[in-house]
């Protein structure tokens, strides 16, 4: 039998790292995207790190998935990591534009790709679309509204898509982490700090910070796993918090 084929976006970023490294050793055929691959540069670097995966620099969601097809001959899974900061800001003194840049970025794209996606996998008779969104909505994150609420919305987009697409055996679930180590999120030098550490720590009721690699195969299960009767679902990852 062929190994899946997954496309991932936003490779070197958020949990796109280690769901690559999971991935490639469940054995998926992985094609990811990155807007840094339009520089060779950048594209070579990941390529040495990663034996075997296919890269694109395409950054419109039709092209992305063209590429993918051209690489392997369908989609699989589309795994639609695509984040933006989550910027701190009370209501009071949030900036619409940063509000519209993080709608665009959690809800307009992930909701994009999925649309170039579907009919692909209309066609070869399923598939799987799995969005890495985030467990803030899930409680609410004080002073992160602009966040939360993006994010929000790619959570209930899953819960609609999944039962829309249904019908064409195409599975749509969430991983939703939070506080998962990440520079994006936790820079180094914040971890490396062992006040600012335990004030973090202090927040999740396992007392630690999630690991990468924990996300990583969450992300092969929803992916490529044994789960065909599994749609609709929000997963937390989030050590307890949500």
């Amino acid at each position: 039998m062929t190994s899946p084929a997954v496309l991932i976006t936003n490779a070197t970023q958020y949990v796109g790292p280690a769901s690559i490294a999971r991935l490639t050793r469940d054995g998926a055929r992985v094609v990811a995207q990155d807007p840094s691959f339009a520089e060779n540069a950048a594209r070579d670097e990941f390529a040495a790190r990663h034996p075997g995966v296919v890269t694109t620099g395409a950054t419109a969601p039709a092209a992305i998935v063209e590429a993918t097809l051209a690489a392997h001959g369908r989609i699989d899974t589309l795994i639609s990591n695509d984040d933006a900061p989550a910027i701190r800001a009370p209501l009071e003194t949030a900036k619409l534009d940063d509000f519209r840049d993080g709608l665009e970025a959690m809800m307009v794209r992930p909701f994009a790709l999925a649309q170039a996606v579907v009919a692909a996998m209309k066609r070869q008779g399923g598939g799987r679309i799995l969005f890495i969104t985030s467990a803030a909505p899930l409680r609410g994150l004080t002073n992160y509204g602009m966040y939360a609420a993006a994010r929000g919305g790619a959570n209930a987009l899953t819960l609609t898509l999944a039962r829309e697409l249904a019908s064409s055996n195409i599975l749509v679930n969430a991983i939703a982490p939070n506080y998962v180590a990440n520079p994006s999120y936790f820079p180094p030098a914040l971890l490396a700090d062992p006040v600012a550490l335990g004030k973090i720590e202090k927040n999740i009721p396992l007392g630690r910070l999630g690991k990468p690699e924990e996300v990583g195969a969450l992300v092969s299960f929803f992916a490529i796993g044994d789960c065909g009767f599994v749609t609709g679902h929000i997963v937390p990852i989030a050590g307890g918090w949500a």
